[in-house]
């Protein structure tokens, strides 16, 4: 059995196309691939088998094994972007063909807007954040529990669960990184360790008060 870490794929088939993480990297995961295109998923993961090199043509394809309730084990594949596509292109261009289609577009064009939003703005922030507080906490034995608090509250304001902020969308990637950044600024002239995590939640009061207006929405 491989592990890897993923998300996991709901039983019910959502509005739209939700795509698996796994290090770092969006995969469309062959169950709902065929939940979209009412198919049996035996029928798309054989599909997937019997032409693997043609899509290991375009990467390597991540198999998977889970155990269902029942206690039987489920084979699944993990495909990326160009082989989510070309499993597609051996599908009759039905109605439902097309509509995952348009579905998997924005899916695969909104993870690498949060990938570029994560490096760009996210990352740095984090690390300006968490330098901010090592300098401020001035070697307080608290200050584990400082960069934990941190963390916790950005994930509350982000509306991120943790340890999933790799794959958060591109508005809470945003969120974190504006988040940090008001942190980091708020421990510039602190001068010992009491109170950082005070300093902290103040400074992102506007913030919270902001996003939690009616029109303002948090991506899932």
């Amino acid at each position: 059995m491989h592990s890897t870490n993923t998300t996991k794929v709901g039983a019910s088939v959502p509005e739209n196309f939700e795509l698996t993480l796994v290090k770092n990297e969006r995969r469309a995961d062959t169950r709902l691939l065929a939940k979209h295109l009412g198919n049996q998923h035996k029928n798309v993961f054989e599909l997937v088998k019997n032409y693997k090199a043609d899509f290991e043509q375009l990467g390597k394809v991540t198999f998977q094994t889970e155990a269902l309730p029942s206690g039987q084990l489920e084979k699944y594949a993990l495909l990326n972007e160009d082989q989510a596509y070309l499993l597609l292109t051996y599908s009759r261009n039905s109605a439902k063909v097309r509509a995952l289609k348009v579905k998997m577009v924005k899916a695969f064009a909104e993870a690498r807007r949060a990938a570029e939003v994560r490096q760009v703005e996210y990352l740095p922030a984090y690390h300006q954040l968490h330098d901010a507080i090592k300098v401020a906490a001035n070697g307080s034995p608290n200050e584990r529990f400082i960069h934990m608090n941190a963390n916790k509250a950005l994930n509350q304001l982000a509306g991120v669960e943790s340890g999933q902020r790799a794959g958060a969308g591109s508005l809470q990637q945003s969120i974190l990184a504006v988040g940090s950044a008001l942190a980091a600024q708020a421990l510039q002239n602190a001068t010992d360790g009491h109170g950082l995590h005070k300093r902290i939640k103040a400074a992102l009061e506007p913030l919270t008060g902001i996003l939690a207006l009616p029109e303002v929405h948090h991506e899932n």
